[in-house]
């Protein structure tokens, strides 16, 4: 799949080969190499909790680099562990049952109660050097982007064809082959569009993860988010331009650069009876094709994947063509000393946490879990109300950008750019602006919320839009469904498996905007909204780790809750009704 999008010479008379074009590719294999050694020597400097930020403008490419390389490192991390984990609950019943609750627990916990933790851990993990440090921003940057993606690619694999299963079977497939043959082809747009929300999800706390407080320590690494902090804290209007600015080319090249010849290239694995299984290619990837450097590395990734991949067995009459649904279970004693070692180690984990927790818990008087609860109640109000509005624009808009690639094309640039850009980066301007018409932050806090959450949405029906076949498309068109039937017949349940996916993505992103929504400051400013994430904040701000983990436990009962009545029925609906298996 790697090889497929470098325009490796598979018809190599095609295009010339430009030496200007080979010089650039070398410059730019060159300073790859060299910001990848100097994020290295960032990550074994010695350790320094708390850097001076230099608010120059001519520190900000130094400063998009480190962000930049902490995106994509906590990417890599949360690309691994969707594939590894969403197979895994997949494939085994038993763990199935523990491994969705799991993440549902962990998706509707909030970045500010993995914080302390995660970073007091690392730092006394590396006391020598910076590396702490930048693995507690990586992690936190990983917390805001892995959990859509493992929701979406375990729907994707629920979803894939029985047909595609079978056949499968019948030539033989590995389980390797099975992966990269079927799986992630049946699973690409979806994972693709709910990466690309994802990495949004974790610039949204970039300036929280690089720049925070916990009681009265201050902790520091530099970037973009901490640029932005400092540059907010001290008033200064040019350098925060110019952090908006720096964040802004660095969206636009990786989009222009990594997402749309990644989506051009997914349309390949579109379910179409009439597809050619040719994917298109962008003016970069046409223009790259004449450099004989690309070429040659595509050929090497081909290589390496002939290599790496081996050919199926062919099918023989003795292949059992069982229906596939889920595949059966494995048994064995090995299996179950396997399972029973698992289980007896969760249950001590489970042991001490719930000691360490009702010690915290404890701490907490009466007056406090009403407040708590209180606060709990506005903020749920607020995220139904972000939730409401989002769909409102985002499911028309998604479904007509999906089904029209010019379209696509024309408008991705400019969402990818809007999704993308941390919000709470501006949020100082944005308050400015809700004061400014006679607001107030309790209500406007739901426009902040917004910003960070309806994006969820919005890509998750755009994958599922583009993910129609076009025998489907030609259906409605031939039964002339128009206005709201074209609606109700084909448009809602063509995408209702991604909307709902969205939906849930978007509610835990929701209740974790709360935390930078509902507590702006500027300028040494503070404006406060009654709510969760507020008192969340207020708490780990003090270093009040019992009334932090008792709000983080009311937000994560209610996320986990609300998941398991709604959303989870819901998305057995949609999976159950709505899906197309041709």
């Amino acid at each position: 799949m790697i090889e497929s999008m470098l325009p490796h010479s598979e018809n190599p008379s095609s295009r010339k080969s430009a030496f200007w074009i080979d010089a650039l590719v070398l410059l730019g294999v060159a300073a790859f190499v060299l910001g990848a050694a100097n994020v290295a020597g960032q990550w074994r400097h010695p350790q320094r909790l708390t850097v001076d930020i230099d608010l120059s403008p001519w520190a900000l490419p130094k400063y998009a680099l480190y962000s930049f390389a902490r995106g994509w490192i906590a990417y890599f991390f949360s690309l691994v562990f969707t594939l590894l984990v969403a197979s895994w609950a997949y494939y085994d019943q038993r763990a199935r049952r523990f491994v969705l609750v799991a993440l549902d627990i962990l998706q509707s916990l909030p970045v500010l109660a993995f914080l302390p933790v995660i970073l007091l851990a690392l730092i006394r993990l590396f006391p020598r050097s910076n590396a702490g440090l930048e693995l507690a921003c990586v992690v936190m940057i990983f917390t805001g982007q892995v959990w859509n993606m493992v929701f979406s690619y375990y729907d994707s694999l629920r979803g894939t064809p029985a047909d595609f299963r079978m056949l499968g079977k019948l030539y033989g497939y590995t389980w390797w082959h099975r992966f990269w043959r079927i799986e992630l082809p049946s699973g690409a747009q979806g994972l693709l569009y709910n990466s690309m929300v994802s990495m949004a999800g974790g610039w949204f706390f970039l300036a929280v993860t690089e720049a925070s407080n916990i009681g009265d320590a201050s902790y520091r690494v530099p970037g973009i988010g901490s640029y932005m902090s400092v540059a907010r804290d001290q008033g200064n209007i040019p350098a925060q331009i110019y952090a908006v600015i720096a964040m802004s080319v660095v969206i636009l090249v990786v989009d222009r650069l990594i997402w749309w010849p990644l989506v051009v290239w997914s349309r390949k694995f579109k379910l179409d009876d009439f597809g050619t299984g040719t994917a298109p290619k962008t003016s970069l990837q046409l223009w790259l094709a004449r450099s004989a450097a690309v070429q040659k590395i595509g050929a090497a990734f081909q290589a390496l994947k002939n290599w790496i991949i081996q050919p199926p067995n062919p099918p023989t009459e003795q292949t059992s063509l069982v229906p596939p649904g889920t595949p059966p279970p494995h048994h064995g004693r090995l299996n179950r000393g396997i399972y029973f070692l698992f289980l007896v180690s969760v249950l001590v984990f489970l042991a001490w946490g719930a000691h360490r927790l009702g010690a915290l818990l404890i701490q907490v008087k009466p007056a406090q879990w009403l407040e708590i609860l209180r606060d709990a109640a506005l903020s749920f109000t607020r995220v139904l109300a972000t939730l409401l509005i989002g769909t409102l624009w985002a499911v028309p808009f998604g479904v007509w950008i999906g089904l029209n690639p010019r379209l696509s094309a024309r408008l991705q640039p400019f969402i990818q750019f809007v999704a993308n850009f941390p919000a709470p980066m501006i949020y100082g301007w944005l308050l400015a602006l809700v004061l400014l018409v006679g607001g107030s932050l309790q209500w406007g806090a739901v426009l902040l919320m917004l910003f960070g959450t309806q994006w969820y949405i919005l890509f998750n029906v755009m994958g599922a839009a583009a993910a129609i076949p076009n025998d489907i498309v030609c259906c409605a068109e031939i039964l002339r469904l128009n206005g709201w039937r074209r609606w109700k017949k084909f448009l809602i349940p063509a995408v209702l498996p991604g909307l709902v996916t969205g939906w849930i993505t978007a509610a835990g992103g929701a209740w974790n905007a709360t935390i930078v929504s509902e507590f702006v400051q500027d300028h040494q400013k503070t404006y406060m909204a009654t709510g969760l994430g507020a008192y969340i904040t207020r708490a780990t701000n003090e270093g009040d780790f019992s009334r932090l983990t008792a709000a983080s436990l009311v937000m994560a009962l209610i996320v986990v809750t609300v998941n398991r009545i709604v959303w989870k029925r819901l998305q057995s609906l949609a999976n159950e009704r709505c899906r197309f298996d041709i």
